[in-house]
């Protein structure tokens, strides 16, 4: 079920979220992920808005699923998963971010030899998703304490991809905790992983690659394998939300 109107009101309209997403330089967040595999949004959501996303972790009805990531060898720390119909603020960022993304989606394939190529609506591609099994909801909210961490990985969930996806902090670092900083790696033909910290405040995002993307080097195009996860918690309690533009299996 969608969220309930006083919560949603505390979020803002969704016009707002709209306005936010819009008016960002996106000729410099394409630049910056080609350069480096993610991109910055600072203070894309209100601490307000923040703190209600963070809320929804204890109502269960808002989600599918919840993994407890020690029993699987992810880590130490837990995930919910969103159920459709997906909250009115993770919709939104979904449907709205989603059309910045898809040239940039479209160009990296096109650059690495791939025949795939993502339509300009979030609409059609989740479309394209149903059709090939791929029903569940992959929008999850993550839940981190002392000691807590998650293990690089690769958040691949059938055959249908987006190349791109997004987190956003919900808790503030040094007041709500410490450690828990978001890490990337990337893998480059013949080389060593190169480690990547990215610093984020409350309400930041970071849009990043989910796989793979093109680098160009001084013999052409290759491909670089990212994986992405979150160092070990030394205090507190730390909430993000992770927007994925493709479905599970």
């Amino acid at each position: 079920m969608n969220a309930p109107a006083n919560t949603m009101a505390a979020l803002g309209c969704a016009a707002t979220l709209v306005e936010r997403i819009e008016v960002r330089d996106w000729q410099r967040i394409s630049e910056d992920l080609d350069a480096q595999g993610h991109a910055l949004l600072e203070r894309l959501l209100s601490p307000s808005e923040c703190a209600a996303l963070a809320g929804f972790y204890s109502q269960e009805n808002l989600f599918r699923s919840r993994v407890v990531m020690a029993r699987h060898g992810f880590g130490r720390g837990e995930y919910k998963y969103f159920n459709y119909p997906l909250p009115d603020m993770i919709a939104g960022l979904r449907t709205t971010l989603y059309p910045h993304l898809a040239p940039i989606a479209n160009r990296w394939n096109q650059a690495m030899g791939l025949a795939v190529t993502y339509p300009a609506q979030h609409a059609e591609f989740i479309a394209r998703c149903h059709a090939a099994g791929q029903l569940r909801p992959t929008p999850l909210l993550l839940q981190y304490g002392v000691d807590d961490y998650n293990c690089l990985h690769q958040d691949l969930y059938g055959e249908q991809v987006f190349p791109l996806q997004v987190a956003i902090l919900l808790s503030e670092p040094g007041r709500d905790f410490t450690g828990g900083e978001f890490v990337l790696t990337e893998q480059r033909p013949r080389m060593q992983s190169r480690p990547e910290v990215v610093p984020l405040k409350q309400g930041d995002a970071v849009i990043f690659a989910v796989h793979q993307r093109p680098v160009q080097g001084t013999r052409g195009t290759y491909r670089v394998n990212l994986r992405h996860g979150v160092s070990r918690l030394r205090s507190g309690h730390r909430h993000t939300v992770g927007v994925i533009f493709h479905d599970a299996v």
